[in-house]
């Protein structure tokens, strides 16, 4: 049999770059895919082949997936990390944006797929892979465009898993908290360009302070640790449907789970004052 191939969405950096160079260490030809090409350079030591992606370009997407099965004539493994953090107030966040993080953490992950699945149920068989987020089960003040995205991904990757399994394909959906990459410096900095000097002031200087403290190892834990969680649901006999990964992942989706909701946003608000200040 030949070498199976993986291809990683959103691999210059952070997540998406370690699930690469895990998947080649399992034994995996890997794609990584992303617009900034220049940033996966490091990659290529690790025997990666790196694309050049943009998943709200329909032509770059199809390109990318043409490239890869013209030269294997399979793909097993979609990774869909591509995606980014829009943060602030609903009121002040332009409706441009909101679409462009549908249009990137969803629209770009369900077109990913659909363009990967014929050669997957040619297969009778395959792996898709989606990066959601504890955010896809829990919200925050300010973070409403992320939040609905990242639920949107968890109700679709389910709904895919029970439709692909007559195929022989597995949808898994990694769950991660807080990480060490640049996500939440990006992320908090874009909140207080957008809503730190307005109404939503005071609140937005509390989750965007919440937000970098991912940053630090205290908070979050480093992508290779997701990376691994990507890693077991590509090459296990049966994969997890959900895979929460990170510090505090598990405590908060229980909470989630087991507190009402005005008693989970006491404890959530009281947590991020006492981290953002």
């Amino acid at each position: 049999m030949s070498q199976p191939v993986a291809l990683v969405t959103g691999a210059s950096t952070g997540i998406g770059f370690e699930a690469a160079k895990k998947l080649s260490e399992h034994g995996f030809t890997v794609y990584a895919g992303a617009r900034r090409v220049g940033k996966m350079e490091p990659l290529k030591a690790f025997g990666v082949k790196v694309l050049d992606l943009d998943v709200t370009d329909d032509a770059s997407m199809a390109a990318a997936v043409g490239t890869i099965l013209e030269a294997h004539g399979r793909i097993d493994v979609l990774v869909n990390n591509a995606g980014y953090g829009s943060y602030g107030s609903l009121e002040e966040v332009e409706p441009a944006e909101g679409r462009r993080q549908f249009d990137v953490n969803v629209f770009g992950l369900a077109r990913m797929t659909q363009l990967v699945l014929p050669a997957m149920r040619a297969a009778a068989q395959g792996r898709i892979i989606n990066v959601s987020s504890i955010g896809g089960k829990m919200y925050e003040p300010l973070g409403a465009w992320y939040h609905a995205t990242k639920f949107a991904v968890e109700g679709l990757s389910d709904s895919l898993r029970l439709e692909l399994k007559p195929h022989g394909i597995k949808v898994s959906i990694i769950e991660p908290a807080g990480t060490q990459t640049e996500w939440g410096g990006i992320s908090g900095e874009s909140l207080l360009a957008t809503s730190g000097h307005g109404p939503y002031g005071d609140q937005a200087k509390i989750v965007a302070a919440a937000l970098a403290s991912t940053a630090g190892a205290g908070m979050s834990t480093h992508p290779e640790v997701i990376a691994d969680a990507i890693a077991h649901a590509a090459t296990a006999a049966r994969p997890k449907t959900r895979y929460p990964v990170g510090k505090g992942a598990r405590a908060i989706v229980t909470l989630r789970r087991l507190l009402p909701d005005r008693a989970f946003d006491a404890v959530f608000w009281a947590v991020y004052q006492r981290v953002g200040r």
